[in-house]
């Protein structure tokens, strides 16, 4: 009987855990959890912005332009092998690691903990930026880094120079990385060797000996590694004390920011869906994911919480590096679009090889990443052309394939068959409304539409924020 008795008590207890002591039963209490799941989650979303080609879209004009009503901006991965361009009043800033939304001072910029961060190359950014204008003055006040970011360290730099050098000599070529130390800073996480911002601000000897085996472990791997392990740790115990004011635990910064107040939060992807470390072009692909589950797992942050997801599209296409590219062009027009575009990489200068838009690649991208509307960006760079293809099917042993193929030896294989559209001939750059654009430039923007089913909300005609068409 006194058990009897005990479990009827427990249960009764854990009934009135359940029904937080209100009396109600514990059915109505399941009810309206079980309710709860199938209602939207309260608090803020996230809109994102994604690249969905091989990079080099635009995203900084976009975040740029959406960060001006926005309240905290965010990077989730990849590193300072990223490159984003935004001129305000004439003024031409580059980001590498700081979100671009940094130069809006209302708001907040966030560095996930997906964002592998080379501290260095940090302040460099910030430094070379404040020269250029006002945009970036106060930045420090209105950063927030995410205490379980990764760090790149200088021997990652160095080894990411050995390995390409190595592939070069080895298989006649390399993967072009920007020898940024990305790639290696990524594999020492994944090893589980890895040092993250907390290490370095909590035990800073007990940091340097972990410092220090890792280093070691590098100097074994690659017998000509120079590492002045010494200097380099008195560097970073300076470093230490200058981010330690904007270090906060990311998880649970991002878990107010999305239940407290309403605020608008912006995330900007870097790099893009063709260089995403599952679905792009691999092994020419960098070493994070850029697409839409790198928003959730580089944050902290649940799925339902992402709300807009934006693509962003260039016109015809660009690549920078080696890889596989279907719609190239190595002729006058690729060297056309090269010279107009004015297509060199902003982290390392190289020339970005060009190439037709590509609508099997850009609905690839859509078909991972869901978006929800795209921008075109830099059709004014279409603007003396006569004719303009655009590529619509890939064929593979006389056949259509309704796929992108994984494989690179396949996709090397492919042929495509191309949409011939007018060219308009005439400058767009001074359109500032989708009437303002010549009818074939609409044209141009509507087949796109209907292709991938997905509205353009978007259009650039120019590299300044007046120069974006918004569309609704």
């Amino acid at each position: 009987m006194a058990g009897e008795g005990g479990s009827a008590g427990a249960a009764d207890a854990a009934a009135g855990l359940l029904n937080g002591g209100t009396g109600e039963g514990p059915g109505g209490k399941r009810a309206r959890l079980g309710s709860a799941l199938h209602s939207p989650p309260a608090g803020n979303r996230v809109t994102v912005v994604l690249g969905a080609q091989w990079g080099d879209e635009g995203k900084g004009k976009v975040v740029d332009l959406l960060s001006l009503d926005a309240d905290l901006v965010c990077r989730c991965q990849g590193g300072n092998n990223a490159g984003h361009t935004v001129v305000v009043d004439t003024v031409e800033y580059n980001f590498h690691l700081l979100p671009s939304g940094v130069i809006n001072h209302k708001a907040t910029s966030f560095i996930g903990n997906g964002v592998v961060i080379h501290l260095p190359g940090l302040f460099e950014e910030a430094e070379k930026n404040l020269k250029r204008g006002s945009g970036l003055e106060g930045w420090e006040t209105r950063t927030v880094i995410s205490d379980r970011a990764h760090l790149v360290f200088n021997f990652h730099q160095a080894v990411d120079g050995i390995q390409e050098q190595q592939r070069q000599q080895q298989a006649g070529k390399n993967l072009g990385t920007t020898k940024k130390g990305i790639g290696p800073a990524y594999a020492s996480k994944a090893s589980r060797t890895g040092l993250r911002i907390c290490d370095l601000l909590a035990d800073f000897n007990e940091f340097s000996k972990k410092f220090k085996a890792l280093a070691q472990h590098y100097k074994a791997s690659y017998p000509t590694l120079n590492i002045n392990t010494e200097a380099e740790l008195e560097q970073l115990k300076i470093y230490a004390e200058k981010i330690r004011p904007l270090v906060k635990d990311g998880v649970y910064f991002m878990y107010q920011a999305l239940h407290g107040p309403p605020k608008k939060i912006l995330v900007e992807g870097a790099n893009a869906a063709l260089l995403d470390i599952d679905f792009g072009t691999y092994p020419f692909v960098t070493s994070s994911n850029c697409t839409v589950g790198g928003v959730c797992t580089g944050l902290g942050i649940p799925p339902h919480y992402i709300g807009k997801v934006y693509g962003v599209v260039k016109a015809y296409t660009t690549r920078v590096g080696v890889g596989t590219f279907p719609t190239e062009q190595n002729n006058e027009i690729g060297e056309m679009l090269q010279a107009r575009g004015r297509e060199f990489g902003v982290t390392t200068g190289r020339k970005r090889r060009c190439g037709w838009l590509d609508l099997v690649l850009v609905k690839y991208a859509h078909r991972i990443n869901g978006f929800s509307a795209l921008a075109v960006t830099k059709l004014d760079i279409l603007d003396d052309f006569e004719e303009i293809k655009v590529g619509v099917e890939y064929h593979l042993d006389g056949e259509q394939i309704p796929y992108f193929p994984a494989n690179q030896e396949l996709l090397n294989k492919v042929t495509v068959k191309y949409k011939d559209l007018p060219g308009w001939r005439c400058s767009t750059e001074g359109a500032r409304t989708f009437g303002d654009l010549p009818a074939e430039a609409q044209a141009y923007i509507r087949f796109i539409e209907e292709y991938l089913e997905l509205p353009v909300k978007w259009i650039g005609v120019g590299k300044s924020r007046k120069s974006i068409i918004k569309l609704f």
